[in-house]
């Protein structure tokens, strides 16, 4: 495991492995990252715009991409909306917060590090509502038909009405004792919330309610010991025309029928960074930080680039013809989709980037690095 973020949980405290030696304070060294390999620009990676919207801290702050708008927060409580580089509204929370922003193109929403989740108007920046929902939260907040939906540290789901912030539901269900200290948020389509969950389950659950509509396996625990046994998916999954798809640390990649539930295929996998997929290909960065296409329709293996080994590889965005992955130096890498090939490279800042990238338009999209660099890329 090289991943730093990746931490493990075990009845609320840090456990460490040997193995692992980024996390493992007692290990004499880090293996050094892969040195960047040069190749031939087949495209370029412009920048269109670029914005200072303050440091990650320690935390993972991912931006909020509704249409040409971007919201972005900082850990010492900034909330801003961008529009081609320029700060339309800026506000200042007052607090220390632990997450970025989620919206609706309505409201923008924060959660602080002592689990107050505050609410703006999306349009002015003016202050709506906020209120203590009680729990540690590491994801951003999820945004959709009125509903304001949290992800506890602990995996719990509390929606909250949009208009007050008044509680609505809380979703729980059994967790393994031992999990990945997750920053991935949801997916929400058509009224329902798309959530993974520690022990390799993808479940379903009703925006208006907060009940559960179905749940999925995406990997089964193996192992002898609770730290073989976790199995968790990673990132958020992911929709095509009638298909989910997902990836489990120590797990499988799996994609389902969306309509009926039935496994369309599945195969043995390990991510913490999580997946994107196209109508062709399911794109997915390991735990040795390869970034690999496979066929979406078999799983089968279409490519793999490894020249990126130990550069704690993001999760791959798909970008017109193009795949882009963020890493700890940065750079910013865009593989050709067909063969995985290098096309661009350019580099945000020397801060990594840790955050999920955002699609932004057709044939761009939007990293935010640990140091608050808010950047807007655009393929050519």
């Amino acid at each position: 495991m090289t991943r730093p973020l990746v931490t493990l949980l075990l009845a609320g405290s840090l456990a460490l492995s040997a193995g692992c030696s980024s996390l493992n304070p007692f290990a004499s060294s880090t293996p050094e990252p892969a040195e960047l390999v040069a190749f031939k620009p087949s495209a370029e990676l412009h920048t269109v715009w670029q914005a200072e919207v303050g440091s990650s801290g320690p935390y993972v702050f991912q931006p909020a991409v509704v249409g040409e708008e971007v919201y972005a927060a900082a850990h010492d409580g900034t909330v801003a909306r961008y529009q081609d580089g320029k700060a339309v509204w800026t506000a200042k929370v007052g607090k220390r917060l632990s997450a970025g922003v989620g919206s609706d193109g309505r409201l923008a929403v924060v959660v602080t590090t002592g689990g107050e989740v505050v609410a703006y108007d999306a349009a002015t920046g003016e202050p709506r509502w906020r209120v203590p929902a009680g729990v540690e939260v590491l994801a951003p907040p999820a945004v959709g038909d009125a509903v304001v939906v949290v992800r506890a540290s602990d995996s719990r789901l509390i929606g909250l009405d949009a208009r007050d912030g008044s509680r609505r539901w809380v979703f729980q269900r059994p967790t393994p004792p031992l999990a990945l200290r997750s920053f991935a948020g949801m997916t929400i389509e058509g009224g329902v919330a798309l959530v993974g969950y520690p022990g390799g389950k993808l479940v379903a659950v009703n925006l208006a309610n907060g009940g559960p509509l179905w749940e999925l396996t995406v990997a089964t625990p193996r192992g002898a010991t609770e730290l073989e046994r976790v199995a968790d998916v990673a990132g958020t999954p992911v929709l095509g025309r009638r298909e989910v798809c997902a990836v489990a640390y120590q797990g499988r990649a799996a994609c389902f029928d969306a309509t009926n539930g039935n496994a369309i295929w599945s195969r043995e996998f390990s991510s913490s960074a999580g997946m994107d997929r196209d109508a062709r290909f399911v794109y997915i960065t390991d735990d040795r930080d390869a970034v690999h296409a496979l066929e979406a329709g078999s799983g089968a293996s279409a490519w793999k680039q490894d020249a990126l080994a130990r550069r704690t590889v993001s999760r791959p965005l798909v970008a017109g013809n193009f795949v882009a992955v963020g890493d700890m130096e940065g750079y910013v890498h865009l593989l050709d989709r067909e063969s995985g090939a290098f096309a661009a490279r350019a580099r945000a800042d020397d801060s990594a980037i840790v955050a999920d990238p955002r699609r932004f338009g057709a044939q761009g999209f939007v990293i935010q690095t640990r140091d608050g660099n808010i950047r807007v890329f655009e393929v050519r």
